[in-house]
């Protein structure tokens, strides 16, 4: 999620004292989200579009760190959508800011803090020149990573200006980091427990005691900005990975999660997968189905997860599948059907981690777990109605064969005329179904649902094909 672009051009104050005579008033980042958010918050406007499912858990404990302008830390395991969060976070800050002009760490004039800046504020005074930063550049992050270095978070001796006849002990000769680079802005550490712990040292020095140690010197530097770090909540509370007095520093623990309901979690899908053919309601709804039940499955590791991409990676493969079909078949809008999931199964093995005791049973497991989703989806959305003029047109022996390559005209007219399918169509979800491949893709969700719950045989041939009998 990329922060909102500008949408209106900056104020014309190039100088201090522009500002000054505009009534230009400094304030902190945390105050001046805070004062963003409760604006949004009294106007009804949406404060975190495009978070799915978080409304009355996740978000209100957000809101509540916010307004007292605590750091924080999101707790959650992957695909939780907690980077997500916090880049939403950039919407909250005011649209244009003044900074120091040719400042390397975005410092508002009126409040300088590197030795140039003041020495350039003390000389100029109010012709002090300005220039205007979008919030779409307050914002940083880091991946923590093993490897990552002081040099990347803080900051390291720039020998270029050494070279220059500046002493080694100069504050000047500096190369600022990442984090003071986002000073005045939101600086964001994915996967904090991953950092060493003297790199861990070194970011608690900026953040708590406010001085960058580099080379052996200090140099203040009251840096303003809101950190917010994520981690997977096993490797965060195991002692060793993270260092007590950085875990004290953090004002706020917000805890993630899964979406909590079908609904969500095919809202989600809906937003995030880029689907190059129509996917029905039902067979979303399967989906959404198959990705709760592999992470509830005993078969797979609990403290991994299953993240919502898989949700969204199932889907968006099962819309290429039926794509390919209506290409090789002269479909010219192919519907997603059930049968394209099955397809897409052997695609995602590798998101998910399986516990030791079901390594080679990948496949199995989730094949298994793919036809409990759509039995289930079958049975909420057909329970009470009368399947029978379905039924009864096997009863004299008549078979439908249906495959991953099987055009859908063929399909219904293998099936012929069943009195009342408009109405089971209504129920299963499919709407005013109209099209061929519309109609066909409910009708095979039909029956399989009826060969899951032992109302039709269903035998698959050597090439793939599915025959569906009484």
């Amino acid at each position: 999620m990329t922060p909102s672009p500008a949408t209106s051009r900056p104020p014309e104050a190039v100088t201090l004292g522009d500002l000054r005579r505009a009534g230009h008033v400094h304030t902190t980042v945390k105050s001046e989200i805070r004062c963003n958010l409760l604006a949004a918050m009294r106007a009804g406007k949406p404060r975190f579009p495009g978070i799915v499912g978080y409304d009355d858990t996740v978000l209100p404990e957000l809101e509540r760190a916010l307004l007292a302008g605590h750091d924080m830390v999101l707790l959650g395991e992957r695909g939780q959508g907690k980077t997500r969060l916090a880049r939403s976070l950039v919407d909250l800050l005011d649209e244009w800011t003044p900074v120091i002009e040719g400042s390397e760490i975005h410092e508002h004039p009126a409040a300088p803090v590197t030795p140039w800046a003041i020495r350039m504020a003390a000389e100029l005074g109010d012709d002090l020149p300005v220039t205007w930063l979008h919030r779409s550049m307050r914002y940083g992050e880091k991946l923590a990573t093993p490897d990552t270095s002081v040099g990347d978070l803080v900051g390291d001796v720039d020998p270029t200006k050494v070279a220059e006849g500046r002493r080694l002990g100069d504050p000047e000769t500096v190369h600022f980091g990442l984090v003071p680079r986002t000073n005045r802005g939101i600086f964001v550490v994915n996967e904090l427990p991953d950092l060493a712990e003297r790199i861990q040292v070194a970011l608690l020095n900026v953040l708590e005691e406010r001085d960058v140690q580099v080379r052996g010197y200090s140099l203040r530097l009251p840096l303003d900005l809101l950190l917010v770090a994520t981690a997977n909540p096993e490797d965060y509370t195991n002692r060793g990975r993270i260092i007590t007095p950085l875990k004290d520093r953090f004002g706020a623990e917000i805890h993630t999660h899964y979406p909590l309901s079908i609904d969500d979690e095919v809202d989600l899908v809906r937003q995030e997968a880029e689907l190059v053919a129509d996917v029905p309601e039902p067979v979303l709804a399967v989906v959404a189905h198959f990705a709760r039940g592999v992470r509830a499955s005993p078969a797979v590791d609990q403290r991994s997860g299953v993240s919502a991409r898989f949700a969204v990676a199932c889907a968006e493969g099962a819309a290429a599948a039926a794509l390919r079909r209506g290409a090789l078949t002269a479909e010219a809008e192919p519907v997603t059907r059930v049968g394209d999931l099955a397809a897409v199964v052997p695609t995602l093995r590798g998101k998910v981690e399986f516990e030791m005791g079901h390594e080679g049973r990948e496949r199995e497991v989730l094949d298994h777990l793919l036809r409990v989703s759509v039995a289930d989806v079958f049975r909420e959305r057909l329970r009470g109605q009368d399947l029978s003029t379905l039924t009864d047109r096997f009863a004299d022996g008549a078979t439908v064969e249906d495959g991953d390559l099987g055009p859908s005209v063929v399909m219904l007219d293998q099936l012929g005329r069943v009195p009342g399918l408009a109405k089971l169509l209504q129920a299963l979800g499919m709407g005013e179904a109209a099209e061929a491949a519309e109609v066909a893709a409910g009708v095979e969700m039909m029956l399989e649902g009826l060969h899951l719950t032992r109302r039709l045989s269903k035998d698959v041939v050597d090439d793939g094909l599915a025959v569906y009998s009484a």
